[in-house]
């Protein structure tokens, strides 16, 4: 059961949703890399700062203890969430525990928020009783657009959601998934992910190669029927088709023996990293290098190359 919003004169933050969290020190985290320059001057610590003021922290940051110095915490995610917090004065803040052989798995890349976990978190704080309009003041957004990200998901499969969750689809690409049915939102989902191309242009050209039958029945029903892209559209789609065919045949040149180098260097890094040993002496002496290594461990062993949309 979400929890009520609590006074936040005590120095704590207060959560919206339940989970288990413990309780650390502000002072006795140590973040793991260092903020890039111009970070504190950035759009997403501003927003993250001023939803911090308004609506409290909503995602926890992710910590490992340091087994070397008792009380001390290495700071595994959240770094932009833990300069806030230091600039606002936030003596303690609740934070997930990560158990030592899962630290190389949290590199969520939270400054960057993809725009259907932004909808979730929007939707989790109007959950609690946060107004739209303090929602709105938070993140330096217009109402209006706070309550059409709010209504992100209306008209969208639920697998096809979970598929670009971390995507970074724009509100107009769902716009045109919602044009679809929800086999065929799948189906766009798919190839969007499959050619790593999230784009409107995109987008739209899949619309356009859409068959009648898996338009949504509201689209289907004004206008009779799908719209004629213009010449000047279909020269568009044509010539970012005509790319996106040559970028393939590209990689399917050296797919293979990429691959073969992409897997053995992932595997080495992530062996070494599931030592423990290794990751605190990264930790203490070299915490730019383990940050990278940390993202090569995450990359996912690339699968067949997707088959090009009409070959």
């Amino acid at each position: 059961m979400t929890e009520e919003p609590k006074d936040r004169d005590d120095g704590r933050i207060h959560f919206g949703f339940d989970r288990d969290f413990l309780t650390i020190p502000v002072a006795a985290i140590v973040p793991l890399k260092t903020l890039p320059a111009g970070a504190r001057e950035s759009r997403s610590y501003s927003q993250v700062l001023s939803s911090i003021k308004a609506i409290g922290l909503i995602e926890a940051p992710v910590v490992m203890a340091d087994e070397k110095n008792a009380g001390t915490w290495f700071l595994l995610d959240g770094h932009l969430r833990l300069e806030a917090l230091k600039e606002l004065g936030i003596s303690e803040v609740e934070c997930l525990l990560a158990a030592d052989d899962d630290t190389y798995t949290y590199n969520k890349r939270v400054n960057r928020i993809p725009p259907i976990q932004e909808h979730r978190m929007i939707v989790r704080a109007m959950d609690r009783g946060v107004s739209s309009t303090d929602i709105a003041t938070a993140l330096n957004l217009q109402v209006e657009s706070v309550l059409r990200r709010f209504r992100l998901l209306e008209g969208i499969s639920p697998e096809a959601a979970e598929m670009l969750k971390d995507t970074p689809c724009s509100m107009k690409v769902f716009d045109i998934l919602r044009q679809m049915t929800s086999v065929r939102q799948i189906e766009a989902a798919d190839l969007m992910i499959g050619q790593n191309n999230f784009t409107v242009m995109f987008a739209r050209a899949l619309r356009a190669a859409t068959s009648e039958n898996q338009l949504a029945a509201t689209r289907k029903g004004k206008g009779g029927g799908k719209p004629t892209p213009s010449g000047q559209q279909i020269a568009r789609m044509e010539r970012e088709l005509a790319a996106l065919q040559t970028q393939v045949k590209s990689v399917e040149e050296t797919y293979g023996i990429d691959n073969l180098h992409l897997t053995v260097a992932r595997g080495y890094v992530a062996k070494l990293l599931a030592n423990n040993r290794v990751v605190r002496w990264l930790a203490t002496h070299q915490q730019d290098y383990l940050s990278e290594f940390q993202k090569i461990a995450e990359i996912d062993t690339l699968g067949p190359i997707a088959e090009t949309p009409g070959a």
